[in-house]
């Protein structure tokens, strides 16, 4: 089994989105659309199984001092491979790159979370007010069960 992982190009993005379409249907992950995914196209980092995409998230740096895990989806067939882990791994690895101190996951995954070293926290704690401006955008929105959780880098 080859497993890869590497920075997408918009070339990219039509797979991305159909990977991701059933958990944006369901309300877990917000939608970005097309150019949004084009803007940010940087990013996403992608891991592929024998050629095929299995997953990707994104590393959105909202302050000199906060970044956050966003997007993160692993196709069924391919989890419990630890890829979902790995892809956390990858963003952590990004914000300490750039300097950031604190990552974020807003996320309905909790124990995998606590698995990959984030605390939980009480979402009136995340520091960046910038964040709530997505939550407007989710179909789930006011009434949401995502927790905030925290990893210090």
């Amino acid at each position: 089994m080859e497993i890869k992982f590497y920075k997408p190009t918009v070339i990219d993005i039509p797979k991305m989105q159909e990977l991701v379409k059933p958990e944006v249907e369901s309300g877990k992950i917000l939608l970005r659309t097309e150019d949004e995914m084009a803007t940010t196209i940087r990013s996403y980092t992608i891991v592929e199984v024998d050629g095929e995409m299995a997953g990707f998230t994104a590393t959105h740096i909202h302050s000199p001092r906060l970044a956050e895990v966003r997007s993160l989806i692993v196709k069924e067939k391919f989890r419990g491979l630890k890829l979902g882990k790995k892809l956390v791994e990858a963003c952590v690895e990004e914000a300490k790159f750039y300097g950031i101190k604190q990552v974020l996951s807003l996320t309905y995954e909790k124990e995998f979370f606590l698995r990959c070293g984030f605390i939980q926290i009480e979402k009136e704690d995340i520091p960046e007010q910038k964040i709530w401006a997505d939550c407007i955008r989710c179909k789930l929105f006011p009434i949401c069960n995502e927790i905030a959780m925290v990893k210090d880098i």
